[in-house]
């Protein structure tokens, strides 16, 4: 998945199963003060209960399949975990505590019938979360945004964070990264119908949203500097805004929209082909911490054994009309 052609067929894809689907128009809060599910064994809730929206319509993830993968993950020799200061702390502790989201459809959502959190991203936490104490329960999650990644890092809120976290140079001065564990690309979210904005060419004068915290501005300011850029704090405000009229376009990391395609085929559609350099996604950790070796031990083992392609599969292949698995970034890289 290198190139724009394999992304826009990706994308047409996408359209065609959800469209046959007959999926409606359904979205969710996004953002660290978005509404979160009651704490509980299990589940690793961390905030306080309050009432949140029922899952989207939309391709349901195999939850008995993703439930039986993560439950037969593999598990680290006890000598690997006291050999490393930061998974001995995590052990210790009897819990990894986690930076992440509920509502990324694809990546890490909240299902409010069981109080599972499932996806890509949340299937290597939970996975990594086994590896460390042969429970994939032992973890609590902090919801956080694109503005609140570094931040709970540096505070010691959480052990690591996974959020689709794009490995940037400047990220790299505050905190480490473990991975990468995934790669994409930028591209252009339209409401669906919309014939003036053809891609990223097409955005001079257009009021362009993106999330502040996220690459999208520095992208915008590369790639479409004649474009009226506007930040938003997450990505529901930015879509909202989108739906409102108040901006032409939205950019951001192509997997995102995917996310907001997939539970809303009507609303929305890609314009033209997926730009920019590849966004390697990695596992934000403490700077200078020696839990980037562990983890990139864990991710290297399940690449190996094949557990990150069925988390693939499971998490977004089955869920998009996506065949073919891309093939696993090449760790520590």
């Amino acid at each position: 998945m290198k190139n724009a052609a394999n992304y826009k067929r990706m994308t047409a894809l996408l359209l065609t199963g959800v469209l046959a689907a007959g999926m409606s128009a359904c979205t969710l809060p996004e953002s660290a003060g978005a509404p979160a599910a009651q704490a509980q064994e299990g589940s690793g809730a961390k905030e306080e209960a309050s009432q949140q929206n029922a899952e989207p319509a939309g391709t349901a993830i195999d939850k008995e399949a993703f439930d039986a993968l993560i439950a037969s993950g593999i598990v680290a020799d006890e000598a690997e975990i006291e050999a490393n200061s930061w998974a001995s702390a995590v052990k210790k502790a009897g819990v990894l505590r986690v930076g992440g989201t509920r509502t990324s459809y694809l990546f890490s959502q909240l299902d409010e019938t069981d109080n599972g959190l499932r996806g890509f991203d949340a299937g290597l936490y939970e996975l990594l979360t086994r590896y460390i104490f042969g429970d994939e329960t032992k973890y609590e999650l902090t919801q956080v945004d694109s503005s609140t990644r570094e931040s709970v890092l540096q505070s010691d809120q959480v052990d690591a964070v996974f959020a689709t976290y794009s490995i940037t140079d400047s990220r790299k001065e505050v905190i480490s990264f473990a991975g990468p564990y995934y790669s994409s690309r930028q591209a252009v979210l339209v409401k669906a119908g919309n014939t003036e904005v053809t891609g990223i060419d097409s955005l001079a004068g257009k009021t362009v949203a993106t999330q502040s915290g996220s690459t999208g501005p520095d992208i915008l300011a590369e790639y479409a500097p004649e474009a009226v850029v506007q930040e938003f704090e997450n990505d529901l405000e930015a879509r909202t805004a989108l739906e409102q009229g108040r901006v032409d376009a939205y950019v951001t990391d192509y997997t995102l929209l995917l996310n907001a395609i997939a539970k809303n085929a009507d609303t929305y559609e890609i314009a033209g082909d997926v730009f920019g350099p590849d966004d390697s996604y990695g596992i934000g950790l403490p700077l200078g911490s020696d839990g980037v070796d562990f983890v990139n031990g864990f991710l290297k083992k399940i690449e190996e054994d094949g557990t990150w392609e069925k988390l693939w599969k499971i998490s977004l292949g089955d869920r998009t009309g996506i065949e073919t698995a891309p093939e696993a970034p090449a760790v520590g890289e």
